[in-house]
């Protein structure tokens, strides 16, 4: 019975896929998940994302447990409302990926050999990637690259796929290059442009930015988010010295805070020697 299944905590996923059934159930289920859609859901799921990312860069283990269960909960919503318009199932996105999975990986499950060179496995996974295009009408290398990826990851990967096709600088100068060239025309935007001159300048820096990570082996936004980590540490020990004097950030000179941010900074390096 339904009622037996939402109890038995060894049910694994039916359990699951049974609760959300429950409590999208127009009759009796909960009005707040009854309302819900692909829509209002989708800001959780990336929320959920990252909150699974933030679990892992703090190491919390324990922690991401709990997120991954969070996230794990967010596909089965999404299927739940899928299965009720009749778009798609839980059981045929499962099916869907493991296929996906078994056709991208010949060399595992199929006869193709392993013996194969990082670029050559890159080389086969792109024509493979391009076949599913094709057959879903994707025909462009940057087809499929999500629009809601966070911008600064969507502009890696675009770049990612551009290369592949050929489309890149030969070498890591020549971005560098590019990079001063777009610093050059912002300082000139802002001395002699539009607001929204100097908004699409700052664009193509950051752009070309993503570029020079990419052929650096650096993840832009993994580089970003460690920066801001740091950022973050390094001002709450400014802010601990602060206190340490009986003041604040708001009755410090910049001065004050310049000097005391140096010294949290030369205390982390002699901490690393």
């Amino acid at each position: 019975m339904a009622s037996d299944l939402i109890n038995d905590e060894n049910a694994g996923i039916e359990r699951l896929l049974e609760i959300m059934r429950r409590l999208r159930d127009r009759d009796t289920g909960c009005p707040w998940d009854i309302e819900q859609d692909f829509d209002t859901i989708a800001p959780y799921t990336i929320e959920e994302a990252y909150e699974v990312a933030d679990a892992i860069a703090r190491r919390d283990w324990a922690e991401l447990e709990g997120e991954l269960g969070d996230l794990l909960l967010q596909s089965v919503y999404h299927t739940a409302i899928g299965e009720e318009q009749g778009l798609f199932s839980f059981q045929s996105v499962v099916r869907n990926i493991s296929n996906k999975m078994v056709a991208r990986h010949p060399h595992v499950f199929g006869d193709e050999s392993r013996e194969k060179s990082a670029e050559q496995q890159t080389a086969d996974w792109e024509a493979i990637k391009a076949v599913e295009r094709a057959g879903k009408a994707q025909r462009g290398a940057l087809d499929g690259v999500a629009v809601g990826l966070p911008a600064l990851l969507r502009a890696y990967k675009l770049q990612k796929r551009a290369a592949r096709v050929g489309f890149d600088w030969p070498d890591t100068g020549d971005v560098i290059a590019k990079i001063q060239e777009e610093a050059a025309e912002l300082v000139e935007a802002r001395d002699t442009l539009s607001a929204e001159e100097q908004f699409e300048e700052f664009g193509d820096l950051m752009f070309v930015m993503a570029n020079l990570g990419r052929h650096l082996g650096i993840d832009p936004e993994a580089a970003l988010r460690a920066a801001n980590g740091k950022f973050t540490r390094r001002f709450a020990g400014v802010e601990a010295r602060l206190r340490d004097q009986g003041k604040t950030p708001e009755d410090s000179t910049l001065e004050e805070m310049d000097a005391l941010w140096d010294a949290v900074k030369a205390a982390e390096k002699a901490a690393k020697a």
